[in-house]
């Protein structure tokens, strides 16, 4: 258990395999977790499904990219149950204010109904949490990010567990083992969350979806 902890620090323990939670939101003490099965979403077996391309090309949702960091974060704890504490919280808009830390979000129409957000190291992106106060905006907001992280270089998004949720999007779990080959490989490479620029159109998203998938 640890009381206090840096940027620095929580930095280092992703670059180690294992990463922080909270047993709840008022809980002042973080724990370490290295799961024996790491959740992962690989980034070329994600796909984009027939009834996702129709609400992503019904143009419903108005996406953005660090437009509004931290209404992610209090949306993705704003829960019953959650393991993002204040200390996190604080940490995490230390790292997006470095620019390693990174949010999706999804609008509908003024209105923030979805997101999800990050932490990147070299070709590695660490998906901290997502939300979604809408019928498929969590699911918009990760295709997003995923044609994001593909055009950027990265080669590892680990979502740390499991859901069922993810699993129905392409998500695995891996061995321990595997998961640090694949962690120390990702690390060595020069990925770029901004190399993309802009929000794509819709267009560009879902023909580069058709060629991976």
């Amino acid at each position: 258990m640890t009381a206090t902890l840096t940027p620095e620090m929580l930095l280092s323990a992703y670059a180690g395999g294992v990463f922080p939670m909270a047993e709840h939101r008022g809980d002042e003490e973080l724990f370490w977790v290295d799961p024996r099965q790491r959740g992962v979403l690989p980034l070329e077996g994600f796909h984009i499904s027939r009834s996702l391309a129709k609400v992503i090309r019904s143009g419903r949702f108005t996406v953005t990219y660090d437009n509004n960091f931290s209404g992610v974060v209090t949306g993705c704890a704003d829960r019953d149950e959650t393991w993002i504490n204040d200390m996190l919280v604080t940490l995490y808009g230390q790292l997006h204010l470095a620019k390693l830390a990174r949010s999706i979000e999804i609008w509908d129409g003024e209105t923030l109904v979805g997101g999800v957000f990050g932490i990147t190291l070299g070709g590695a992106f660490f998906g901290e949490s997502m939300f979604s106060r809408r019928t498929n905006a969590s699911k918009v907001a990760l295709a997003y990010l995923v044609d994001r992280l593909r055009v950027g270089g990265f080669a590892l998004f680990d979502t740390q567990f499991i859901t069922p949720h993810l699993a129905s999007l392409g998500g695995v779990e891996i061995p321990r083992a595997q998961y640090r080959t694949l962690l120390n490989t990702a690390l060595t490479l020069d990925a770029d969350f901004d190399r993309q620029g802009d929000v794509p159109d819709i267009y560009s998203l879902l023909q580069r979806n058709a060629q991976t998938s």
